[in-house]
């Protein structure tokens, strides 16, 4: 008897990399093939790359054997993640790669050359093409001449690089490399997805956020999130377009409400919940009618230009006083869900664990979580991830009751997420869940 739906968290594609590279900055703790974090060695001919086993390194050379002696000649460079995908894609073309087909379902597929390359969007795109030109020139000492594809031929694969690449990321949800995967290609965009992407290592799984009903997957209907889902609705559609050349027209970026929310001001009086818009044109709150002061008005936008540079200023850096102090500024001013209030909180949650400052955050963290589960989904790895590291604290602080709960509430997210073999799952999240449900016993005793 055939399937009539899905279930929530069934895995719906599993795909090997296309092509893909690893991060710069992880070549000496990350192997270059599969991408697992561990003891490395490098490749004793380039000695630029590097693997975790003989088995990587053999499954590897095919696709490195001619990339080695140029790496070879290029010497102590870094060789731009960049240059380095386009060089491995021209390879894998020459190779027969033209004609691969990445199946995202029994027997649907795509080749290289059904991705979209925007070539015309690039070409105004100035940024983009300076990048290019500069790629050019770093594919000449990564490819031979004879090899190397016409301009134009060049630019449609930078192109389809740019627009149809992965960002591959680890078990806690940071970029470590770049991916290109056909068949998962398939898949849109929306701010309110109803897919996961995954990543074991360079592999990549989708899973289902929600059951879904129907014998066969239809992968127009299946959509996961491009970018990071924690922004305003006119952020996120500026990053949408900017990088992937199309205006997002998806439910949530239609809902008026949630914008109002995420840009949204505290009420004047304390006991409503009432999100204020400080740029619509009504002087009392929706909610409760307290009046709206000019001061008030002011305060806001003078506590929000203040809160965005400092974090524009802190992407590469975080500093916990400078968190505390926009905290301070944004109490009483800010809705509990305003974004840039989110935004802050999570940079100091993060900075407090970074100082092994527990207690603070655990405040950071459990004033978080709403704003998280509300933006990112009930069902999203941010979510669940932000839960076991509070409950890791928790257990650590000896706070049994509230480390179950939070760490009881990251695996059933997960499971759905990531599914039951993956190793945060089963390596992290399993030990940390029976150390809290043993500190809980303990506890009640």
């Amino acid at each position: 008897m055939r399937k009539l739906f899905h279930k929530q968290g069934s895995l719906i594609l599993k795909e090997t990399p296309f092509a893909c590279v690893l991060q710069s900055r992880y070549r000496a703790e990350r192997c270059d093939k599969c991408f697992k974090p561990g003891k490395v060695l490098k490749c004793s001919s380039c000695l630029y790359v590097r693997y975790c086993n003989r088995l990587c390194q053999k499954e590897a050379w095919p696709d490195h054997q001619e990339e080695c002696g140029k790496l070879k000649e290029i010497g102590d460079r870094v060789v731009p993640d960049a240059g380095l995908m386009m060089s491995r894609i021209i390879r894998k073309l020459l190779k027969g790669g033209d004609v691969m087909k990445g199946y995202y379902t029994d027997k649907c597929y795509r080749r290289f050359w059904d991705l979209m390359p925007h070539e015309e969007d690039i070409k105004k795109d100035e940024k983009r093409m300076e990048h290019f030109q500069s790629l050019t020139v770093v594919l000449r000492s990564l490819i031979d001449e004879a090899a190397m594809p016409g301009n134009q031929e060049l630019l449609r694969i930078f192109g389809k690089m740019c627009i149809n690449s992965f960002n591959i990321l680890d078990d806690e949800m940071n970029s470590i490399g770049t991916g290109m995967y056909l068949g998962a290609s398939i898949m849109d965009h929306s701010c309110r997805p109803n897919a996961v992407a995954i990543f074991d290592g360079c592999n990549l799984n989708v899973r289902l956020l929600e059951d879904y009903h129907g014998a066969e997957i239809d992968f127009s209907k299946i959509f996961i999130s491009y970018i990071d889902l924690l922004n305003p609705t006119d952020v996120r559609r500026d990053m949408l377009r900017k990088r992937y050349y199309f205006e997002c027209g998806c439910e949530r970026c239609r809902d008026e409400q949630e914008l109002k929310l995420m840009n949204g001001a505290a009420c004047a009086n304390a006991q409503c919940d009432e999100p204020i818009s400080m740029t619509a044109r009504q002087d009392r709150c929706p909610g409760c009618s307290t009046a709206i002061k000019q001061t008030e008005r002011d305060k806001f936008r003078e506590i929000s230009a203040f809160t965005m540079t400092q974090l524009e200023q802190m992407k590469d850096v975080t500093y916990l006083d400078i968190c505390q102090l926009c905290l301070s500024k944004q109490e009483k001013v800010f809705h509990p869900f305003n974004v840039w209030y989110l935004k802050t909180l999570d940079l100091a949650f993060e900075s407090a664990i970074e100082m092994e400052k527990w207690e603070d955050a655990i405040d950071y963290g459990s004033r978080l979580k709403d704003g998280f589960k509300r933006f990112n989904g009930a069902f999203h790895p941010l979510y669940a991830l932000l839960l076991l590291k509070l409950g890791k604290i928790e257990i650590y602080l000896k706070h049994g009751k509230e480390a179950l709960m939070n760490v009881n509430e990251s695996e059933k997210i997960l499971r759905i997420t990531h599914g039951e073999e993956h190793d945060l799952y089963k390596k992290q999240l399993i030990p940390l869940l029976c150390q809290a449900a043993t500190e809980y016993e303990q506890m009640d005793k």
